[in-house]
């Protein structure tokens, strides 16, 4: 197994130089944050200057918290839209299986019962000693479940590698209008584009129609995934992690907000709030499947990131991320830590801003997140 696991970092170790010889597409300059952000609200007309945004209080008593929080989560779920309820009885293919240098690739597929099917994989170290801890790595926007894998040419957000080297079970599947389910919207193959932005606005616009939301379909079918995770006999289904970077990120702190499976978070880029995004004219930072209708008539992202309290949440972010202002980092951060304070689980709660650093995934970062993993999900 020692060789297996060396074989896997090396194999880790190479992505990671291809990267410096072949930075990612989406991957902004080191720029200090003077040269990203502005005085709050310069530029921003009046009227959208005197809305009435939300500043969400923890109360100061964890019992008054516990009842507010049941009601913060049903809020959530209603915001979401009218999903439909999730397969009783999953319809799984499996394409194929294949034995790798210290793992087992499966490649699967699922009917999600609504509108396709979703491709996915699921990586098993080999020779397991009982059940493993598992980790649901999501994809950012405009890539796929083949970036978690490191066998797309953009490898920034490799990590089954790593993961699979040190024990973890690594699961991934493709989100709505990307990877194997471009060109699968309600246009077929007619709006299939290199990042399917027009199959993004057909099925926000398609789910809307019919009461629910993109960001809702999105979630409901991570939570598919882990009906699938938590099925598997290899899977100790007590110690699973979901991490993910950009729209990856933000799907997993959603994810463990409003399903209880999720033991254990770590989000890379978008620790965002939506005020502060406002106020420093970056609404167009993020795609349009990330709106959820009525949102900001309750509350901010705060709401949403307490829920996850008591577990395990890390947060690591560029302080030149133009999808995180750090006005707003610094408000979260405040406010995370007076919820973790209420369970007397400060050090659970933990965010990391680099310096000079915009919207990337180094290799710092992937260690954090595999020492994260490492302290809260192994035994």
């Amino acid at each position: 197994m020692k060789k297996y696991a060396n074989f896997l970092i090396i194999h880790f170790l190479l992505f990671q130089v291809c990267n410096i010889f072949s930075p990612p597409s989406n991957a902004q300059p080191a720029e200090g944050p003077k040269d990203v952000w502005q005085r709050p609200w310069e530029g921003v007309p009046e009227y959208y200057r005197n809305w009435d945004y939300p500043d969400f209080q923890f109360p100061a008593d964890i019992s008054e918290w516990k009842k507010q929080r049941i009601e913060v989560q049903e809020t959530l779920l209603k915001l979401l839209g009218d999903r439909p309820l999730r397969p009783k009885s999953l319809q799984i293919r499996t394409i194929f299986r294949k034995e790798q240098n210290g793992y087992i690739l499966e490649k699967f597929e699922f009917d999600n019962g609504v509108d396709g099917r979703v491709p996915g994989y699921i990586a098993i170290p080999a020779n397991l000693q009982g059940k493993a801890p598992a980790i649901l790595g999501l994809h950012g926007h405009g890539s796929s479940k083949d970036n978690i894998l490191g066998t797309n040419p953009d490898t920034q957000q490799a990590i089954m590698a790593l993961l699979v080297s040190n024990g973890f079970i690594v699961m991934a599947i493709d989100s709505y209008f990307n990877g194997e389910r471009r060109g699968t919207g309600p246009a077929g193959t007619l709006e299939m584009q290199e990042r399917g932005s027009n199959q993004e606005m057909s099925q926000f616009k398609i789910n809307l129609w019919f009461g629910r939301s993109l960001w809702g379909m999105q979630l409901r079918d991570e939570q598919i995934a882990l009906d699938f995770l938590t099925g598997r006999s290899e899977v100790d289904a007590n110690r699973i992690g979901v991490t993910g970077m950009s729209m990856g990120s933000t799907r997993a702190w959603w994810l463990a907000a409003i399903d209880e499976r999720v033991q254990a978070v770590v989000g890379v880029a978008c620790f965002t709030r939506y005020k502060e995004l406002i106020e420093q004219r970056y609404l167009r930072a993020h795609g349009i499947y990330y709106f959820v209708p009525g949102m900001l008539k309750h509350f901010d992202t705060e709401a949403v990131m307490g829920l996850i309290a008591p577990r395990p949440f890390l947060v690591l972010t560029g302080d030149s991320d133009a999808g995180s202002p750090l006005s707003g980092i610094k408000v979260l951060e405040k406010k995370l830590n007076t919820v973790y304070s209420l369970y007397n689980d400060k050090e659970k709660f933990k965010s990391i801003v680099y310096p000079n650093t915009g919207h990337v995934y180094t290799d710092d970062m992937k260690f954090e997140m595999l020492r994260w993993f490492q302290k809260y999900l192994k035994p």
